[in-house]
């Protein structure tokens, strides 16, 4: 899977030290746009920027520029894409319109960000015939941990780390709530429960016995 990443979720997972959890779930690679990089981080991020500038150079993020777009003949595409996401996000929060448009562009099949807000990018994202599938740092530990790649106990330890670097002020049950909900309970789109089973299938994992587990913990 590949992903385009908001500001906020590089934020987060770079405050507690676990960005590492973005590059190796992601694992086909995680972009960001350079306006996220040059303006958005640096009125937001700072303290950070020597390690994210850092992955940067060593390529476990890609940055893409405008020359970038250009060279590829997207650039047009992504200009429309980002005045389309500024009507319906508004102009208070560039990084996720920048994100999405960049995802839409290029063809990364995730969106990650932590804006969970009604009308933002996740919540979005969920209602629209759209090929983005969004997920929060939440959802990528718990797929995470699904997949086999870490165990109940590691993801719990993860999420508080994120969640008290970052003052976030979650709930790890309640996140595990919506989770549950999104892909088995009651889906906003059924592509997305499909998703889950054939990721079960190829994984070969117990859906219900996992999430018992990790339940059980919190």
């Amino acid at each position: 899977m590949r992903a385009s990443l908001d500001t906020n979720v590089i934020i987060h997972c770079y405050k507690a030290g676990l960005q590492e959890v973005l590059f190796d779930f992601f694992d086909e690679g995680v972009f960001i746009y350079e306006q996220i990089r040059n303006i958005e981080l640096e009125n937001h991020g700072q303290g950070l920027l020597d390690k994210i500038d850092l992955d940067i150079a060593t390529g476990k993020i890609e940055l893409y520029t405008d020359q970038m777009l250009k060279e590829l003949q997207v650039y047009k595409i992504f200009e429309h894409n980002v005045l389309e996401n500024r009507d319906l996000y508004g102009s208070g929060d560039l990084g996720e319109v920048y994100a999405i448009s960049l995802a839409q562009t290029i063809g990364a099949y995730s969106l990650v960000t932590d804006d969970i807000k009604q009308g933002g990018p996740y919540m979005s994202l969920l209602q629209f015939d759209d090929d983005i599938m969004p997920f929060t740092f939440v959802d990528v530990l718990i797929l995470r941990y699904l997949v086999g790649d870490a165990d109940e106990h590691t993801t719990v330890r993860d999420f508080n780390l994120i969640n008290n670097s970052s003052n976030l002020n979650w709930s790890f049950k309640s996140q595990l709530s919506k989770f549950i909900k999104r892909f088995l309970k009651d889906p906003y789109r059924s592509g997305d429960t499909e998703w889950i089973k054939k990721l079960a299938v190829t994984n070969g994992f117990s859906m219900k016995e996992k999430l018992t587990a990790l339940s059980k913990l919190l």
